[in-house]
């Protein structure tokens, strides 16, 4: 049996959790709390261009949020 993650051929979603992270994800399965549904909905390659086209920063939001304040302070 296939891996549901590895499967080529299989419909897949594309979750966000609440820090900007996203995730590959089976179809078949129920979305996991804390995680919502964003973009297509398809095939395992056209998910994975979306989220290289749409999730530039890998940095969770609580880092960004703190990276930010911390440049502020800095500056003035």
């Amino acid at each position: 049996m296939t891996n549901p993650f590895d499967d080529e051929e299989g419909e897949f979603l594309i979750l966000i959790n609440d820090e900007g992270q996203h995730s590959l994800w089976p179809a078949q399965f129920d979305v996991p709390g804390g995680w919502q549904a964003v973009g297509p909905r398809g095939k395992r390659q056209t998910c994975m261009a979306w989220i290289d086209e749409n999730w530039g920063d890998m940095r969770p939001l609580s880092l960004v949020r703190e990276m930010d304040a911390s440049a502020k302070e800095r500056a003035g």
